[in-house]
């Protein structure tokens, strides 16, 4: 289980005495700083000013100013994954609050532990329906509905209470999203006393011994065994990397990548659901699954052949069987359980010598396959391929062609920390996403594939990269429509391409308007310089890809598959 807070930091700074009395808004600032929280995303409004102007006064926290809320929160989702810390947004309430939900969903999709701090109006008047400013009286059933658990601070005495348990269940496992909502007058209401400040530790699960002690013996006696691995597994890096070295197979969902190396032979990578994946399947005789819920869109909306028994790993006991019937269930976190499971098993499992041989085939056939697709952005994947996993680059996609055709599988990642992508599916979150990636990176660039689509629901966050000098590289694809849309109404609906073309702005002009460095390319050929020349230089660049000069894919995408086995996606 990985430290999601600064422990070292958290452990020495046990909180002293404030000089003067100190308000609630203080010593929430105080208390983020001394968990070892540096850097905070949000909008300033007058309901969080008691917050932020008391950040600002102790200067111990870095203070992003979105320009939007839901960018705000997209930014700290993906700060937490690339950092593997806690993420902080810091919202006002009613619209505010509301802006940030669906960037909310998708860090509630993604698991991702995140703080989302945000107000109501005045304790007098919450929840009667009174009609100040800004009230919503069913604002707590929104924030509900979007967040793993909803913690109100009632008053000045709760505000330990209230901290410390939304913190613990935002990083505890399963991790996710919590909301935190204070009244505004609370936060400016003076502490009688300040309780001491110390980090909370992330609970997690221990899995039953019986349930390892049978998983263990099905393993034994299997010849042919596959690990599957999902974003929950991403804290049991050795222990996965172990379990192939002794001779499973490996094969990822695409949130669950570099979990084992995207080098190691033996492991499939996000190619999940090709064909030569499933005719490995139906060779195996064993399938553990670990961190991850075997979604539809990676399962040919679950009716993918898998092998049996089929044996599940999980910190969400709710998961078990969700999908499809399992063998053996183990309630517990991804790297204990591993690990308890690795010391009930030999060195070298007896397995078939030609096992991961064919895994290998089957991972060097269905990348030919991927590449034939490309086209002419078979140049530009390569080029991403040579530097993205050799430089340790976070790698951010949103819901792009680009991303569906080799992003999302083909462009390896160094480190499972190192993928960031729009995981529930919602288009337009990247240009945000990008940013939290790049600030949280420890040095290289982060590269950031968009869509024109995407990127005009999110287009202002682009000044915030460049006010705040954020490490990264866009590269912008631009068809001047909504690419998938227009390739599903060409494959479904007799080509009648209603509402996809999209009036697309002038980037060019965009970005010499907000100070953002913009390089367009309309010969593949140009991209690879293109690239290095980006990554070379400060602060935030902009590459435009005109697709429409360049050409199309040699295969259009047209969305999921439908469910046909021998489908590809």
């Amino acid at each position: 289980m990985e430290n999601l807070l600064d422990q070292p930091r958290a452990q020495s700074a046990t909180s002293t005495s404030p000089t003067r009395p100190e308000s609630v808004g203080e010593y929430i600032a105080r208390y983020l700083a001394e968990i070892g929280v540096t850097t905070i995303f949000g909008v300033i409004s007058i309901h969080n000013m008691p917050i932020l102007d008391a950040v600002a006064h102790q200067r111990r926290i870095r203070f992003v100013p979105a320009r939007g809320e839901a960018g705000a929160m997209n930014m700290a989702d993906a700060y937490a994954r690339v950092s593997g810390r806690l993420g902080v947004v810091l919202t006002s309430t009613g619209t505010a609050a509301g802006n940030a939900a669906g960037a909310q969903v998708e860090a509630l999709t993604a698991g991702t532990p995140l703080l989302h701090i945000t107000s109501t109006v005045d304790s007098q008047f919450m929840d009667r329906d009174r009609a100040p400013i800004h009230d919503v009286p069913r604002q707590p059933d929104m924030l509900k509905g979007i967040s793993k658990a909803y913690i109100r601070m009632w008053d000045a005495g709760s505000a330990i209470g209230a901290l410390t348990a939304a913190v613990s269940a935002a990083i505890s496992a399963p991790s996710g999203p919590v909301a935190l909502e204070i009244p505004v007058d609370v936060q400016r209401s003076q502490l009688a006393r300040a309780a001491r400040i110390h980090a909370p530790v992330a609970q997690r699960p221990r899995a039953a011994a019986a349930a390892v002690q049978v998983m263990a013996e099905r393993i034994r006696a299997a010849k042919r065994p596959i690990l599957w691995l999902g974003g929950g597994a991403r804290g049991a890096t050795a222990e996965a990397e172990e379990l192939v070295r002794r001779g499973f197979v490996a094969v990822t969902s695409v949130n669950g990548r570099g979990v084992v190396s995207e080098e190691n032979p033996a492991s499939l990578g996000a190619f999940n659901m090709t064909p030569e994946a499933q005719a490995l399947y139906q060779k195996s005789d064993l399938l553990l699954v670990v961190g991850s819920r075997l979604r539809g869109n990676e399962t040919l909306n679950n009716m993918m052949q898998l092998p049996w028994p089929l044996m599940q790993i999980d910190a969400d006991p709710y998961q078990g069987g969700r999908n499809y019937p399992v063998d053996v269930f183990a309630h517990g976190d991804a790297a204990d359980t591993l690990h308890a499971l690795l010391d009930l098993l030999p060195e070298r499992l007896a397995v078939d010598p030609d096992h991961a041989f064919e895994a290998a085939m089957a991972r060097a056939t269905s990348e030919g396959v991927m590449r034939t697709k490309m086209g002419p952005y078979e140049v530009m994947a390569q080029a991403l391929m040579e530097r993205v996993g050799p430089g340790h680059h976070p790698w951010v996609r949103d819901v792009t062609i680009s991303n569906s055709t080799f992003g999302n599988r083909f462009v390896k990642i160094a480190a499972p920390r190192l993928g960031v992508h729009a995981l529930g599916g919602g288009i337009g979150q990247g240009v945000a996403m990008g940013i939290g990636a790049a600030l949280a990176s420890a040095g290289p660039k982060a590269i950031v594939l968009i869509g024109d689509g995407g990127t005009q629901l999110g287009i202002a966050e682009m000044i915030t990269a460049v006010e705040e000098k954020a490490p990264l590289v866009f590269v912008l694809m631009n068809d001047q429509a909504y690419g998938v849309i227009r390739n599903i109404q060409d494959a479904q609906y007799d080509s009648r391409h209603h509402y996809s073309a999209l009036h697309t702005p002038d980037f060019a002009t965009h970005c010499a308007a907000i100070g953002l460095s913009h390089r367009r390319i309309d010969d593949i050929a140009q991209f690879a310089p293109a690239l290095d020349a980006a990554l070379a230089a400060d602060g935030p660049q902009l590459i435009e890809v005109d697709m429409l000069a360049i050409g199309p894919f040699a295969e259009s995408f047209s969305g999921p598959p439908a469910g046909a086995a021998g489908n590809r996606f």
